[in-house]
């Protein structure tokens, strides 16, 4: 019986180290993808707190120094989460295009384990028929001999 080799191995460690390294950045991405969304949800947090701090002291007594200093404030955490919002979005895209690139790795890689199953059974189904022809070829001897032992 010979044994089986499949001749694009090396290939397939390849694109196993490509898909594992492709697997690492897309979890690595979504790792940041859920800090930016944290970070977004605790930014909205603090500017619904502070519109909150500002309707307030507006019920108070009306000083006009301290509603500026209040308006640049929300302005400065407005704009805060507007750059969060935009970190959010640019790292879902980063992580969409990462999640994109693991599946083609992995893709890749499935083409190359169905072509090892393939071969794999062509190399079984061969060793069959190699084994089947040479117990042919035993039992055509045998019955060979014994019709020349029978024959008179």
């Amino acid at each position: 019986m010979k044994r089986f080799h499949f001749s694009l191995r090396p290939l397939a460690t390849v694109r196993a180290h490509q898909e594992q390294r492709a697997r690492e950045a897309f979890a690595a991405a979504v790792h940041v993808y859920v800090q930016a969304e944290e970070n977004l949800a605790r930014t909205r947090v603090r500017v619904a707190d502070f519109e909150h701090a500002v309707a307030t002291s507006r019920r108070e007594r009306f000083n006009p120094a301290i509603e500026a200093e209040n308006l640049t404030a929300y302005r400065r955490e407005c704009a805060v989460e507007s750059e969060a919002e935009r970190r959010v979005t640019a790292m879902r895209e980063a992580m969409e295009k990462s999640r994109a690139a693991y599946i083609e790795a992995h893709r890749k890689l499935d083409v190359v384990h169905r072509l090892e199953e393939k071969a794999r059974t062509d190399h079984r189904l061969a060793l069959g028929r190699e084994e089947q022809a040479e117990f042919d070829e035993f039992a055509g001897r045998r019955h060979f001999a014994r019709s020349k032992s029978v024959s008179p």
